[in-house]
């Protein structure tokens, strides 16, 4: 948490590139009273900071469905001592800290959903120091590092020389598509914004390149019929099935962060009936555009030879049809190393005690990014382990 503290008054040598004259300026704000007295606001609300990431695990916020979590996030803006608290047309919660001028104006953000479907337990359970619950750390963490930031700001009486706003914001996971995030860009504050930070899951790592990803929903449909009666008729399971196959087979470069995963499949409607449709949903990433580009050529590829090889196999050509819906289509992208914003996130991690890292990411900083408006990733400090899966845990020694 007094990482983010200490970014936050950063932004004073934001304009500075070289990584000495950052460290010099970053540490001479940890030495003035007002910065001193917001990091131990920080370090002393820890407990609290704890306790509001629990309730906020608590209050479900599955893919578009965030309303109950943001309707939290502007009591907690509110009581941070945020001014025109507020949400936008699809759901982002934004609270301003003005500053002595209006420019550099910081977005500084979390994301209120999670990876997880309707109807998930999300109460926290505890063990000693460690915290398990689906989404503690993703993004809870970092949606309740956004509220003590603007907290220790506000009781320390920090004036920093441009404005903040702290935004809450849906849609940065799955088929969500960064929809939150391109609002505020595009539509809330565009225009306005010089600088962008997303606090997103925990550590201290600090991420300026953003991997890109192409999702496609794959839907294959046929007459169907009944699997005795019907035996021979293309089956739209049997194509998905044969391109699961060549999917698998895709060969990467080592080491270039080019990935692909078949995240969802269904469709049907009995052990013994043909299908009438069937889907599937596949998740491509590349920090590479020209990566990215030439993994979904070979997903096309795999695609129209699973549709053949089926229509082959039955001698009927032309039964099915395929379609392929992009769902979600993030750009890649990444801001210098020596930017000031980074070099400021890096001085930060360094004036804290911290030892920076650089990590790679696909957040909400992929879009800003794309708009070449400089941006970076940090952590909310202490330790997580097993994002997006129910086993997720958050370990709060020394946060």
């Amino acid at each position: 948490m007094a990482l983010a503290v200490a970014f936050a008054t950063a932004f004073a040598a934001s304009m500075i590139r070289a990584q000495d004259s950052t460290d010099r300026a970053v540490s001479a704000l940890t030495r003035q009273p007002a910065v001193i007295a917001a990091l131990a606001a920080a370090k002393g609300s820890e407990p609290q900071t704890i306790a509001t990431q629990i309730r906020l695990t608590e209050i479900p916020a599955p893919p578009f469905k965030e309303v109950a979590r943001g309707e939290e996030m502007k009591r907690l803006f509110q009581q941070a001592g945020l001014e025109n608290v507020r949400g936008d047309k699809v759901g982002n919660v934004l609270g301003d800290r003005p500053g002595a001028a209006l420019h550099p104006h910081v977005v500084i953000a979390a994301h209120l959903d999670t990876v997880f479907p309707e109807g998930t337990n999300v109460k926290v359970r505890r063990e000693g120091a460690v915290v398990h619950a689906p989404g503690i750390g993703d993004d809870s963490r970092g949606l309740a590092v956004l509220v003590a930031i603007a907290r220790a700001l506000s009781q320390a009486n920090v004036r920093t020389p441009g404005s903040i706003t702290f935004v809450a914001d849906v849609g940065e996971e799955g088929l969500g598509d960064l929809r939150g995030i391109r609002t505020i860009f595009d539509d809330t504050l565009k225009g306005t914004v010089d600088r962008f930070v997303t606090i997103d899951g925990t550590g201290m790592g600090v991420a300026h390149a953003f991997v890109g990803s192409r999702r496609y929903r794959v839907t294959v449909k046929g007459p169907g019929g009944h699997s005795f009666a019907d035996f021979g008729t293309p089956n739209p399971i049997g194509v998905l099935g044969r391109a699961v196959a060549k999917i698998e087979d895709f060969q990467v470069p080592p080491d270039s962060l080019t990935t692909f995963n078949v995240g969802r499949i269904g469709g049907g409607t009995s052990v013994n009936s043909i299908p009438a449709e069937a889907w599937m949903e596949v998740d491509l990433r590349s920090p590479d555009r020209a990566g990215l580009a030439g993994l979904d050529a070979q997903l096309q590829k795999a695609l129209d030879g699973a549709l053949a090889a089926e229509h082959a196999q039955w001698h009927q050509a032309g039964v099915l049809t395929m379609t392929r819906e992009v769902v979600g289509d993030r750009p890649a992208g990444a801001t210098p190393a020596g930017t000031g914003v980074v070099q400021a996130a890096l001085a930060a991690t360094r004036a804290v005690g911290g030892v920076p890292t650089t990590t790679v990411s696909s957040s909400d900083g992929n879009y800003p990014t794309m708009l070449r408006i400089p941006s970076v990733q940090i952590g909310g400090g202490g330790q997580g382990a097993n994002a997006h899966a129910p086993t997720e845990s958050f370990d709060t020694t020394d946060s």
